[in-house]
């Protein structure tokens, strides 16, 4: 498993052996997972609507008191005061607190984006000295890098740092927005430019120094109870000896520490969908209108059923992603790497894969949240409603940790340029689509097994996104990366791809352990999800394939996109109510 390299998926036949999958926890992970989960129900719930109020003190109090259960040290070793679990674990974590509205957005910022800059990049010094308090929570952290000026763009930021003559110290000079945690944060990561360096730099900052202020805490539309402030550096004095790596280096740090923060996003964000779920199947088994319960209705059953399949795409397709970047861990250990080099090197890996997984983890829960709005009618709309707040809530994932946009088009540049660099053989699988459209079709075989058409769908699927993308690139060239509706396009069909691969692989192995009739649910879930990518991954095509090709070329390949995304042909119906019955049965997300 420790061989399957990052982008691979779209060339490579992957095997159900060979994926993880959320059935597969050990007793210890899911100890972790039921720790966590039980923190915020008893802890998090019952004052969800003060930390809303930005209650004094109330945020802080909180991941103190995750910090005595070592919640706040998960990633951190052993050595330095934490619990040292390995990536995969993390990322159940991050899940099972993703339940916890602004809450889980404080702790995101503070273990993720706030402690792990230090943690992979710092020297022996910085850490003996930061560590254990980040972990412990004497200290908590915040991640500066945003200004009015940079958002999407975040090497264009002004903030400047200059040595004094005496070289001791950097003189640090800006403004930072949208700081998670500024509020009370004691260890700011800041990012700035040293002289005319073209590429940033970073500090380690201590909040209490002379020279830093705070504007007042921002109003926002959702997670209200996260803390979010502007900063304000003037003439702050860095130690020479709090620069984080090296000079220039800042760019590259926050390329990295994003990407971990893209798949963790996907692993919170998908704890936020279940709890949707949970409130959304409970208030359709209750609520009745008409003489019975909502939930015997075709349409409720259908948005239910749809909450479900795109939530357990996501959850197959994260846990995947975070064992492959687990095994390239291990991979680069076992070469001799230093772990926390080989962490990131792994992680960069997969960085493609991280990418995508924060576009369809926020887009997942923005329609989770938003029908489960619509099945509770007027109640959804009422302040008074969980899913009012799960609604508000959702709606910034979609820009947090780089917009959806920036995500889409960095997934096709990251992919191209692994490509390029003979990393992965994209043009061979490429060209061989492109011969096969010259030849007469060849005829399908029957399907074998439960999910056999599916598996026939998803060859076909990987030979449309390779004619698209070869094509794009043979024809637009050098101009491929400014044509923006043809890389988000491309985009869209790597994101259905993956996770309709990811899904078929994980219930593929299931049905192994178990038996086709135990996994029946399952498979109606793949299904379905197939049914509808055929459809999108077209659509998709075709509106790339009409910006850059014509003629003969077109219609030779809108002939070839045809004949790769034939559906399943099935009955939607069937299938969506067979998933929505095992929701309504057990009043709950039960997969």
């Amino acid at each position: 498993m420790g061989t399957i390299k990052g982008g691979e998926f779209l060339v490579r036949e992957s095997k159900a052996g060979e994926v993880f999958t959320p059935e597969e926890w050990t007793e210890e992970q899911t100890m972790i997972g039921q720790m966590c989960e039980d923190f915020i129900q008893q802890e998090i719930v019952p004052c969800l609507d003060r930390i809303d109020k930005m209650e004094e003190g109330l945020m802080p109090a909180l991941l103190d008191k995750a910090a005595e259960l070592g919640i706040l040290s998960m990633s951190i070793p052993e050595a330095y005061g934490g619990m040292g679990v390995n990536f995969t674990t993390s990322l159940l974590a991050t899940e099972k607190l993703g339940k916890g509205y602004s809450f889980s957005v404080a702790y995101g910022a503070h273990t993720g984006i706030g402690t792990l800059p230090l943690l992979y990049y710092g020297n022996e010094e910085q850490k003996q000295k930061y560590l254990p308090k980040l972990a412990t929570g004497e200290m908590k952290a915040a991640y500066c890098l945003t200004e009015p000026g940079s958002g999407s763009d975040a090497n264009s930021g002004k903030t400047k740092a200059v040595l004094s003559e005496d070289g001791k110290h950097y003189v640090l000079n800006g403004q930072k927005m949208w700081i998670t945690n500024g509020g009370f944060a004691h260890l700011y990561t800041v990012f700035a430019k040293i002289d005319d360096d073209a590429n940033l730099s970073a500090f380690l900052v201590e909040s209490h120094w002379e020279g830093i202020s705070l504007n007042p805490e921002e109003k926002k539309m959702g997670i209200k109870g996260s803390s979010t402030r502007q900063i304000f550096f003037n003439n702050v004095k860095v130690p020479a000896d709090n620069m984080l790596s090296e000079r220039g280096n800042g760019f590259k740090i926050a390329l990295n520490i994003l990407n971990i923060g893209r798949i963790k996003l996907a692993a919170g964000v998908m704890g936020g969908s279940k709890v949707a779920i949970n409130y959304s199947v409970k208030y359709a088994n209750e609520r009745a209108q008409f003489g019975r319960p909502i939930s015997k209705y075709g349409a409720i059953r259908y948005k239910l059923s749809e909450q479900a399949i795109k939530t357990f795409a996501v959850e197959s397709a994260t846990y995947r992603a975070a064992q492959n970047i687990e095994d390239a861990i291990a991979d680069k250990i076992q070469g001799g790497m230093d772990k926390a080099l080989a962490t990131l090197k792994g992680i960069e890996e997969f960085a493609a894969e991280c990418a995508l997984l924060k576009v369809a983890g926020s887009e997942c829960l923005d329609y989770v949240v938003d029908e489960a709005v619509q099945i509770h009618g007027g109640m959804g709309y009422s302040a008074e409603s969980e899913v009012e707040r799960a609604y508000r809530d959702a709606r910034i994932n979609r820009i947090f940790e780089g917009t959806n946009e920036i995500n889409r088009m960095l997934l096709v540049d990251m992919i191209l340029k692994r490509g390029m660099k003979g990393e992965l053989d994209l043009m061979g699988p490429a060209m061989k689509v492109a011969g096969e459209l010259m030849s007469l079709p060849e005829p399908e075989a029957a399907p074998v097994g439960p999910l056999g058409a599916e598996e026939a769908m998803l060859k076909n699927f990987k030979k449309a996104l390779l004619m698209v993308a070869g094509s794009a690139v043979q024809k637009l060239m050098q101009t491929l990366a400014k044509e923006q509706e043809v890389l988000m396009a491309v985009a869209d069909m790597a994101i259905d791809l993956y996770l309709a691969e990811s899904m078929l692989l994980r219930v593929q192995k299931k049905i192994a352990r178990q038996s086709e009739a135990e996994c029946k649910v399952e498979i109606a879930m793949v299904q379905c999800f197939f049914f509808d990518a055929a459809d999108r991954i077209a659509k998709q095509a075709k509106d790339a394939l009409h910006i850059f090709a014509e003629g003969d070329e077109l219609r030779m390949m809108m002939m070839g996109l045809k004949r790769f995304t034939k559906s399943n042909g099935i009955n939607p119906r069937i299938s969506r109510h067979l998933i929505a019955e095992a929701m309504i049965e057990a009043n709950h997300y039960p997969f």
